[in-house]
């Protein structure tokens, strides 16, 4: 194992114990942490901001007054003004099995473990109650004429009922807990050892739901929940351990506040601005990027991390997230999967895992494969087995089942021939690359399921700010008239076929091209309709400067700029009458009629490299560009762009075939990347260590021993 060196031996120090308390001031020297003066005026900060006036039906929101009165004797908080019925809400969606009510219940268990005894006798009680009924995981039983609507299986989901099931069974050992008549210490066991599964494919595969501006905070938050309060201190450390490896995450990919890499996962109501993002609190909080003010009293992840005990960022994190270098950042994460490959009677599951053994169906869930060939016979008899078939989730699926008449080997050719479509939200291995700089970062998923329908994908964008950015996708449906952007958008979320992309430092070509025909808007497949041109989101009013000229788009922003080009020549499209613009006057959309297979290049320049902003253009706009195709069913894409600063790229893909990239004639690889690799770490796929060096500051995390070092000079 590479170590930090001499330096580290000097100052380092092991958190063996993630549960510590906080160092004084007087210890911080060289700790490897971010001084507690700073993190706790960083707490303070937002404490002040979210504290302005209570909401006593947000628990979060609660916590943050119990614990600013806590710090600041001169704070008065009154808490009798938290009652039963404002959380009336959050107790109702517990009680009739909703979606999300895990989220509801991990807020009410942070306010519990630490501020229940300031809470009134009858709050404190309604929480013990949903502590002990609870139903923690799918396999316990719903009870008579319930109908069960969580989603317990995607990554987020997973930690937070682990986590909830496991700090409920801590809290009461000997108690018999009313849903499934196990005690408390049955449930503790079981769920610690979901807990310290799930934090060991983290650490050996990445996240499934990669770089979520949404989902991130969501896996933070849990964490960060085991950290302060699980009694196994092997549980806390680890916990401690993957925040560090999720906040680095953040960190490479924070620009000026904005989370702008390309993503697993992600929503138009998010994405659009840097200030809606779920993880722009903590953010804000932990890397001090923006000037932006904070948007929620009652963000999850903020407050979380505002009232933190046991858990400070360690400071080369904090490094990475704000210095000025130009980098460029490869990253490797997920699980490879082939849902269109030919079905056989055994496939070989990549890494070891069974595709027919009932214990990894959450590994598999965890990723969106429920409908694919490889797995979809386990998926029947699970959802058979539980009584699941009824859940708002899994009943739109019932008639392809019924249409096979459980034939195990009709329904797998099933899911393989509509694979492009029930793939939606599969998210299999991603090789994610990000340009940084001060001035503009460009981030691409390279080659990921090309042609394939995705729910809520995003193939890449480039960021300056906040606010300026630019994306593209190929729309699932016309906008939808609203006062926001709407939760399943698809005009901007998702996509209604993945493109096939590469990068090469500032420049990236995306070739779109539908694996599948359009099935129309009715029927059972009518859910997986596109329409029949590309478009993208360039927000010209948040640009300081913006000039199209025939094929090309060009836009500026401080000393960053932007140029973006498509093959079918595009147009701006105003909004429709009735559609949500989050304020935006002039037109920010920019549409390619004409087909849903269409070439988008997009090169991104700053004043210190590419000179004025009229040279960038002019070098651009005289830029050779070249589109190809040849053959049919599938069609071969061969893209030939001369970047000013890349030099000749020349992109070739085919369906069902990954994508060659050759830049001034020597092929670059665009897959099979390292976990990380970067000018601050080289992390082996699937390695249990990850170091991590920047501007004289230092983490070492090493899952096979348990152990967290860091150290600055």
């Amino acid at each position: 194992m590479r170590k930090l060196g001499a330096l580290l031996c000097a100052t380092s120090i092991v958190i063996a114990c993630a549960a510590s308390a906080l160092p004084s001031s007087a210890q911080d020297a060289g700790d490897g942490f971010v001084t507690t003066k700073r993190w706790q005026a960083r707490q303070d900060d937002y404490l002040r901001f979210a504290t302005t006036e209570l909401a006593p039906g947000s628990a979060t929101n609660v916590i943050a007054h119990a614990e600013r009165a806590r710090r600041d004797p001169s704070f008065a908080f009154d808490a009798s003004a938290v009652t039963v019925d404002g959380f009336a809400p959050s107790f109702e969606k517990i009680d009739t099995f909703a979606d999300t009510a895990d989220f509801d219940l991990l807020y009410l268990t942070n306010l519990w473990y630490g501020y229940r005894h300031d809470l009134p006798d009858d709050v404190r009680t309604a929480i013990e109650d949903r502590m002990h009924a609870f139903k923690y995981w799918y396999t316990e039983p719903t009870p008579p004429g319930e109908v069960d609507d969580r989603y317990y299986w995607s990554e987020n989901h997973r930690i937070i009922f682990h986590t909830l099931e496991y700090l409920a069974g801590a809290a009461f050992p000997d108690d018999t807990f009313s849903n499934d008549g196990r005690t408390g210490a049955e449930h503790r066991d079981e769920a610690r050892a979901r807990i310290l599964e799930w934090l060991d494919e983290k650490s050996h595969l990445g996240w499934t739901e990669w770089h979520s501006d949404v989902y991130y905070q969501k896996d933070a938050t849990p964490l960060l929940t085991l950290i302060e309060f699980a009694p196994d201190r092997k549980v806390a450390t680890r916990a401690a351990m993957m925040l560090d490896v999720l906040l680095l995450d953040i960190a490479e990919h924070l620009q000026h506040g904005n989370f702008g890499a390309n993503r697993g996962r992600s929503y138009m109501k998010d994405k659009s601005v840097a200030e809606d993002q779920d993880t722009f609190g903590l953010s804000k909080l932990l890397f001090d990027d923006t000037s932006q003010p904070y948007e929620s009293t009652g963000d999850a992840g903020a407050v979380l991390f505002a009232r933190a005990r046991k858990y400070r960022l360690p400071e080369v994190i904090r490094r990475i997230a704000t210095t000025d270098a130009v980098t460029v950042d490869r990253e490797r994460m997920g699980v490879p999967l082939d849902p269109s490959a030919p079905v056989t009677p055994d496939p070989k599951p990549p890494y070891g895992y069974s595709f027919d053994d009932p214990d990894t169906v959450e590994f598999w869930w965890d990723r969106g494969a429920q409908p694919v060939w490889q797995t979809v016979a386990t998926t029947i008899e699970t959802l058979d087995r539980y009584d699941l078939w009824d859940s708002d989730f899994f009943s739109p699926f019932a008639p392809l089942r019924d249409s096979v008449g459980g034939d195990v080997d009709a329904a797998r050719e099933l899911a393989r021939s509509l694979a492009p479509m029930l793939g939606f939200g599969l998210l299999t291995e991603v090789n994610s690359y990000t340009y940084r700089s001060p001035d503009v970062m460009l981030s691409t998923a390279q080659d990921h399921r090309f042609g394939m329908f995705s729910e809520q994908a995003h193939a890449w964008q480039a960021t300056f700010d906040e606010q300026a950015l630019v994306f593209t996708t190929h729309p699932k449906n016309e906008p939808e008239v609203g006062t926001e952007w709407p939760d399943g958008d698809g005009y901007f979320t998702g996509t209604g076929s993945m493109p096939s992309s590469a990068q090469q430092g500032t420049a990236a070509i995306h070739v779109y091209d539908p694996a599948f025909a359009r099935p129309g808007e009715s029927g059972i497949l009518g859910a997986f309709d596109y329409l029949p041109y590309t478009h993208a989101y360039f927000p010209q009013e948040r640009f300081d400067e913006v000039v199209t000229d025939g094929h090309w788009v060009f836009g500026r922003k401080g000393d960053g700029y932007v140029g973006l080009y498509s093959e079918r020549e595009p147009h701006w499209r105003d909004a429709p009458p009735g559609t949500f613009t989050h304020g935006l006057t002039q037109p920010f959309d920019l549409v390619a009629d004409g087909g849903a297979d269409n070439v988008w290049i997009v090169e991104v320049g700053r004043e210190a490299d590419d000179g004025s902003f009229t040279r960038f253009r002019d070098e651009l706009t005289a830029a050779p560009v070249a589109v190809t195709r040849e053959g049919s069913d599938p069609v071969r894409h061969r893209v030939e762009f001369t970047s000013p600063q890349e030099g000749k790229l020349v992109y070739t893909v085919t369906q069902g075939a990954p994508g060659e990239l050759r830049v001034d004639g020597k092929r670059v690889g665009i897959r099979d990347y390292r976990r990380v690799d970067a000018p601050w770490a080289q992390v082996a796929f699937r390695a249990p260590d990850y170091v991590v060096e920047h501007d004289g500051a230092g983490l070492e995390l090493d899952f096979a021993a348990g152990t967290r070092t860091t150290r600055t000079e």
